[in-house]
This record gives C-alpha cells, structure tokens and sequence, in this order.
C-alpha cells in the first residue's frame, strides 16, 4: 500500500502529536504515524486505566528498552500521545540560562518563552494545592520550610532559581492530560489529518520529489512518500531510524549489515540524562497508617513536591539539583516499606550513545548512558552534595519521628556509583549545531538531506534543568512553527 502526504510526521508523542495538529490546523495535508495504538479522544473507553492515572506512573505500552548491561530499564511509551501518557506530569520548563547556552537562534530564553506560555494553558497546567497534600509531603514541606528554603511552586518559570514546593503538574482531576488529549483531540475531525496508529518505521530514502517512507503494519508493508519528512519517534527512536536509514557513523552503520548514505557520526551520540540517587528511609508505622488511609480515598500521587537546590558545584550560581520526595521508592513502582528523598544532577555532563544492533527494527538497540564517566566528576559531586541535602530533609524533626533508619547506604562515592538510576529524561541523539558532531541545524533539518527534518528532544545540545516533557512539546510548537514559516 501507498499513500501520501505535504507532511509525515514519524512519532505521535509528546512532540510530534504537536507538529501534527499545529501543522494540520493550518491547512497542511498531514500523515501522523505512531508504532503503538491510538486510543481515540479523551473520554473514549478504550483508554488503559495506567495511561490515564495521574497517580503514578504507567508500566504498559513500554518499548523494552534496556542498558548495555542489563542494570536498568528505560520506560518509553508505545502509544498516541508517547511519554506524556507514562511519566509523572511533573511540568516544569528548566531556567532560561538553558536555552541560552545552546547559542541557537530561535531557542533562547526569549524565544522559548511564549512557546513555553501557551504549551502551558494547552497543557492545563496546575499547581497542586495544600488540601490535596498526601502524607510524607506534608512533613517534607514543613521540614523545608523550616530549613530556610525559599518556598514556590515555580517550576515554570524560566527566571526562578532554587527554591521548594507543591509542583505543577499537567493533571485534570485525576487524569493525566497528555498531548493526544491536549493537541490531537482538537483536530481529530480534520479531513486533512491522517494517524496511522500501530505503524513501525522502518527506514526511509530521500528522493528528488520527496520521501520514500518504508513501514510495517499488521505485516503489511506501507510506502508513505512525503513533501517533507518529521522525524519525532524521541531520542531512541529518531537515531534508530535514521542509521537503518544509512545515516551515521559510516563504520558502525557496515559492522551491522546497513550500507551507509550519509555520514553524519553524531546520529545517536550526545544520549545524556539526569542522573539520580535515592536516598531512603524505611517507613514508620504511623506514617503507614497514614498512607493507607489517604490512598483509601482515592488520591494519592508518588510525586507532589519538588526542590530545586544549589550545591557546591553551582559555579554560575543556578540550581543544579532536583530534590524530590517520592513515596514509591524504586522503578517498580511498588513501596516495599520505604520512602525517599530523590536528588538528581540536572547539569550532567556525562555522555553516551544509542546505535542499532541490526537493519531489523525490531531489533532491541545497543544503549549505553556511560552516567557519571564525566573525567572531571561533575555529575558525581553534584550528587554527593544532593545527598547530603536530602539527609537534611529527612533527619529534620518534622520529618525524622516518620521514618526509620536509612536502608540504601549512600556514604562513599563508590557506593553513588554502584546506586545510580535514571530520571526518564533522556535527550540528544541527534543534536543541533554546525560542529562534526552535529546533526540539524538550528530549524531541525537534518544536515546533507533537504526534506528531513527532526523534532523532538533529540535536538538538544544539553538537557535543561528540567523534566523534559514541558520542553519536548516546546519542541513540537517550535518545529512546527519552523515548518508553517519556511
């Protein structure tokens, strides 16, 4: 089967749900394809109970993705709407000092910002309030508080500096609202949209008139010939691609049977995440209790507040830590008698890379993170610093009476080490910028390639000082926005 479209965007998640309907409300004939399944509108009664929970996060529809060495697993979601329809709706947007940095024109501070202004009511962001406070929480706030830190719900805004409080969330009622709801509901009825849902990509060719897509679906195989191809299947899936594709490092590309096109060496480096540590306490029996009578009725969320702290390694002065309290306390989700202060490095420096195993695409990829090999030892000394905060926060007398003796030891850098987990942030595979290692340029085209474009995370020279979703769907009005101007 052939079909095909001014626009196909590859990837229905937290970005490229929003190209689709920014592009499609415009007038653009769009194609929209998504490897896992659309659902339909919000409301529809085939949504997962777990994709639409607030409460936690969801396990379902993951991708199976896992380290080199088998040590961690990295959750990406397989459905319409992608990782806004997994993660904990934390909204957050990072400090303007970011995008700064990046030294790209359209992604400063100043650009991102009214982008960042209507992602924020499309999203429905809120603040949680005092009457909702959960157990745990309540006595993290207070200790805080009494600790001197300046108390905010503030992480959307770009100028706000470390501070404690309630987070804002994307959270209507109990649902956690995702950019299927957000961007796509609006648009469903377009005759100009097209979403082809429970489509993998397998590689594409770019041709004088256009793109030659290639996809599998209930093993039919599809060419989807496009005026312009997006690329937003997020930061695994967007470097995987474009190596079956031929694009990458040449000799990596040969060594598992693809004949390159392109070469273009930085196609999965630059993969970097917010390292954290858990730093946790067994849970008292009265702090039990209270739990289990607040999950009782109905609403108790993992997450509900957040700090931004400086540590000693802050040499510019900005937060440089995320410290949060969470009530499950591993990636299983589950509490097994422990509660924890997380602090994560939100200024990493360390860098890896993601490259495909095969020209199978459904061959699981190779993912190493290499968290914490910076040679200078930035990301491990801001998290030696983080725990020692969260230590604060939990031997305070507001807090200590509810909780028992540590259970993980945390006291010696090897013992960080051999603890380190992931934040569900990964960005970078295929970073903007005109050095070798670049990829796109500033508006997201794919270097040597006219017709390709990528718009998701992948993009990013750095990570913000963020949870990334907020800022993978600033990505997607930003893309888009490119796109209607060119």
């Amino acid at each position: 089967m052939s079909t095909a479209a001014d626009v196909v965007i590859i990837g229905g998640g937290s970005a490229g749900a929003v190209i689709a309907a920014r592009l499609a409300e415009a007038g653009r004939d769009v194609i929209l394809v998504e490897a896992g399944p659309d659902y339909g509108p919000h409301g529809a009664p085939d949504w997962p109970h777990d994709l639409v929970d607030a409460t936690t996060l969801a396990l379902s529809h993951d991708w199976g993705y896992t380290g080199d060495d088998g040590r961690w697993s990295f959750e990406r979601a397989r459905v319409i709407g992608g990782c806004s329809a997994h993660n904990g709706a934390i909204a957050a947007i990072g400090h303007r000092v970011d995008y700064d940095a990046w030294g790209l024109p359209g992604w400063k501070g100043d650009d991102v910002a009214p982008l960042f202004d209507t992602v924020v009511e499309t999203m429905r962001v809120r603040t949680y309030t005092e009457a909702e406070v959960v157990p745990f929480h309540r006595h993290c706030l207070e200790a805080t508080r009494d600790l001197g830190w300046r108390m905010a719900s503030d992480l959307c805004d770009l100028d706000a500096n470390d501070g404690f409080g309630l987070e804002t969330v994307n959270v209507v009622g109990r649902t956690r609202w995702n950019t299927a709801f957000a961007y796509l509901d609006p648009v469903r009825h377009l005759p100009n949209l097209t979403i082809l849902d429970r489509t993998l990509v397998d590689r594409f060719e770019e041709t004088a008139d256009g793109v030659v897509v290639h996809a599998v679906s209930d093993g039919r195989t599809y060419k989807l010939v496009a005026g312009t191809l997006v690329l937003a299947a997020g930061v695994y899936g967007t470097p995987l691609i474009l190596q079956r594709s031929g694009i990458g490092d040449p000799e990596r590309l040969r060594a598992v049977g693809v004949e390159p096109v392109l070469d273009l060496p930085g196609v999965g480096a630059n993969l970097h995440d917010h390292p954290l540590v858990l730093v946790d306490r067994e849970i008292g029996v009265a702090l039990q209790a209270d739990i289990d009578a607040t999950a009782a009725a109905g609403f108790l969320p993992e997450e509900q507040t957040l700090g931004k702290a400086i540590s000693a390694e802050a040499a510019d002065g900005i937060f440089d830590l995320h410290v949060f309290p969470v009530l499950a306390a591993d990636q299983t989700h589950e509490l097994h008698g422990r509660v924890a202060v997380v602090v994560s490095c939100v200024t990493p420096q360390s860098r890896g890379r993601i490259d495909i195993t095969s020209a199978d695409p459904e061959a699981l990829p190779l993912i190493d993170h290499r968290y914490l090999a910076d040679e200078a030892g930035h990301d491990l000394a801001v998290l030696r610093d983080g725990v020692r905060i969260a230590n604060e926060i939990l031997d305070h007398p507001a807090v200590a009476p509810h909780v028992g003796p540590p259970v993980t030891d945390l006291s010696t850098d090897e013992a960080i080490r051999a603890n380190v987990a992931h934040y569900y942030h990964p960005v970078g595979t295929a970073k903007m910028g005109s050095g070798p290692d670049a990829v796109c340029d500033e508006r997201g085209r794919v270097h040597g390639l006219a017709r390709v474009v990528v718009g998701d995370v992948c993009l990013y020279p750095q990570i913000m000082r963020a949870n990334t979703n907020l800022p993978a769907v600033m990505t997607g009005e930003r893309i888009a926005q490119l796109l209607l101007d060119a």
